[in-house]
């Protein structure tokens, strides 16, 4: 990202984040001193949760009717659990966090929910934000040795933790205070889906065939959003595709569907990388990599 980049210290193996403040700065009398002008923030720790390897899988708030545990690891260090002490008493923690997937930011941006309009991204909880910071209200359920045990979260595996603050309810709360645009949106969430989902065969065999055979399960969420509008939208990850077909990212893999009134059809599966990714040796770690391998082979008919 510009303007910031991953650090080593020298006497730690916690990678850190250098922010380098412009020059010249109207506020540059109050700038902290710091090597090389540049403000450093070092992970804490980083959480990890085997549920969500994907932003699909992570929803974009904390959803508590999931049952769901996380772990924030902290860093080796007898500092970092001293300084865990008298945290145990608090039902919920603030998390402040990195989007360490994001390589850019936007000034206005494609909210998920509501309908396709972008907004301002300082009005918005999107992760392309000039510095990338994310903050998340989660349950707290027990302090341990070296780690926390978290409740729902939405953060992906790997996500680096800057900082630990506790949730104090009288401070951090306050339930009258407007919601801006995203008060109509909740009003509009809160109707009864508008859409109906249904299956065809061949895309009931192919998520029965996921979910048994490697523990993938995405049809619960994809509901939920093709239920609501299943209209093309970036964000969503929802494209027209040739003639009245559309399909959805899940992850990945991919969703192929048919809309007829208030009816959606889903009509098959397909993996989301071609063949040429899949088989190449230089290319990064690839999501359910074996499993695409696997369809391609089983329904060879469905991957175009």
């Amino acid at each position: 990202m510009e303007g910031s980049a991953w650090r080593v210290n020298p006497a730690s193996d916690a990678p850190a984040l250098a922010f380098r403040l412009p020059r010249p700065s109207p506020v540059a009398s109050l700038r902290p001193t710091v090597p090389d002008d540049a403000l450093i923030l070092r992970p804490i720790g980083f959480i990890r949760t085997e549920k969500k390897p994907l932003k699909f899988d992570a929803r974009h708030q904390p959803d508590e009717r999931q049952a769901e545990t996380n772990r924030l690891e902290l860093l080796p260090g007898d500092k970092y659990q001293k300084a865990l002490k008298d945290l145990a008493g608090f039902d919920r923690i603030w998390l402040l966090w990195w989007f360490h997937r994001n390589k850019d930011w936007r000034p206005e941006v494609l909210p998920p929910r509501g309908p396709s309009k972008r907004r301002g991204v300082f009005a918005t909880r999107s992760p392309h934000r000039p510095n990338p910071l994310g903050i998340t209200p989660v349950q707290l359920l027990a302090v341990k040795k070296g780690y926390l045990l978290l409740g729902p979260c939405d953060l992906v595996d790997g996500t680096p933790v800057f900082d630990i603050k506790p949730y104090i309810p009288a401070y951090d709360s306050f339930p009258e205070a407007k919601s801006g645009w995203i008060a109509e949106v909740d009003a509009a969430l809160a109707a009864p889906p508008a859409f109906r989902v249904a299956f065809a065969e061949a895309a009931t065999e192919h998520l029965a065939w996921l979910r048994e055979g490697w523990s993938i399960d995405f049809r619960e969420r994809m509901v939920e959003m093709l239920s609501r509008d299943p209209s093309p939208h970036r964000t969503r990850r929802i494209r027209s595709r040739h003639g009245d077909l559309f399909d959805i990212g899940c992850g990945a893999w991919f969703a192929v569907f048919r809309v007829d009134g208030d009816l959606v059809t889903i009509l098959h599966l397909k993996p989301a990388f071609p063949l040429k990714f899949l088989t190449d040796p230089s290319r990064p770690v690839i999501p359910d990599k074996a499993a695409q391998l696997a369809f391609r082979a089983r329904w060879p008919g469905f991957v175009d």
